[in-house]
């Protein structure tokens, strides 16, 4: 078992004719049970014609239509990837993960409300990862996604993370030191996204087949702070946790739009107090992730 997605789960590409969407989409292809989950592109001009021997739809919900995927995967460029994220919450997907980075905090505003506001009136949740995300991945089943498929390992340890590179770390050591993945999921470091930690990790404490969990934050925002307290009263399995950025100053973003202390809680020491006070074997040094959670189970 796993969450979110499985060697079943059918996938729309949205951009898949571009250099970046034809590349990845490719290397997703030739990953594991690719071949058999990628079923569709979309691109509105191109609708018909075929590309790696995938049928291209002139919009997500023909694509659905003809190929009942649940899932869609989205490297629109900047300017069109709201919309495309909006196009496939209209269409009733299961599942939206947006690679694009750069997407305007206020069209993702925008999706957003516009989202909270279809659920609200009882439609269909479509559950978003990104934007400025690496994706999801279940290890030697699919990989959804731009992270390099041979650092990972079949296993029952869970990954949560906002940054991409930490993601592909921790995924790397956990499989150096024996111990493969469930689920590896990074949520993107846009301040404003889908599914935070808390959600993520509700899902891992869920799953049956997930043993304990690392979980990789960064500065600014309350996300990590939230999902750790959420855990001291739920969590029923062990949860490494790391914090990126405990040196960087007040008021400055480093990497990630999101990654901008205002000062209080949003600070690395501030976040790594809360996670150990929560229950979690923190670190401050990313190249032991692994080795602790093996000294934990």
């Amino acid at each position: 078992m796993s969450i979110l997605i499985n060697k079943d789960t059918k996938v729309i590409t949205q951009g898949m004719t571009g250099k970046t969407g034809q590349f990845h989409t490719e290397k997703c292809v030739e990953y594991a049970n690719g071949k058999n989950c990628f079923v569709a592109g979309v691109n509105p001009k191109k609708a018909g014609e075929s590309l790696m021997d995938i049928p291209i739809f002139g919009s997500v919900a023909d694509a659905k239509s003809a190929t009942g995927a649940t899932a869609s995967v989205i490297y629109v460029p900047p300017a069109g990837a709201a919309a495309a994220i909006q196009e496939a919450v209209d269409a009733d997907l299961d599942l939206v993960i947006c690679i694009t980075e750069g997407i305007p905090v206020r069209d993702m505003l925008m999706v957003r409300n516009k989202m909270r506001a279809k659920e609200a009136a009882g439609g269909k949740r479509t559950l978003l990862i990104g934007p400025n995300c690496s994706g999801v991945i279940t290890p030697e089943e699919l990989k959804i996604g731009i992270m390099p498929g041979h650092i990972h390992k079949k296993g029952r340890i869970g990954v949560v993370s906002r940054s991409g590179t930490l993601t592909y770390e921790a995924a790397s050591q956990l499989s150096d030191v024996g111990l493969g993945q469930s689920t590896v999921v990074n949520i993107g470091g846009d301040p404003v996204n889908g599914l935070k930690h808390i959600d993520v990790m509700q899902m891992f404490n869920d799953d049956p087949d997930t043993d304990a969990v690392i979980m990789i934050g960064e500065i600014g925002g309350p996300d990590e702070a939230t999902a750790a307290r959420w855990c001291k009263e739920n969590m029923s399995k062990p949860v490494v946790g790391f914090i990126a950025g405990v040196t960087a100053p007040a008021g400055k973003r480093m990497g990630h739009a999101g990654a901008l202390i205002s000062g209080g809680e949003d600070t690395a020491d501030a976040k790594l107090a809360i996670m150990e006070e929560s229950g979690f074997k923190i670190t401050r040094d990313p190249s032991v992730m692994g080795k602790l959670l093996k000294s934990l189970i």
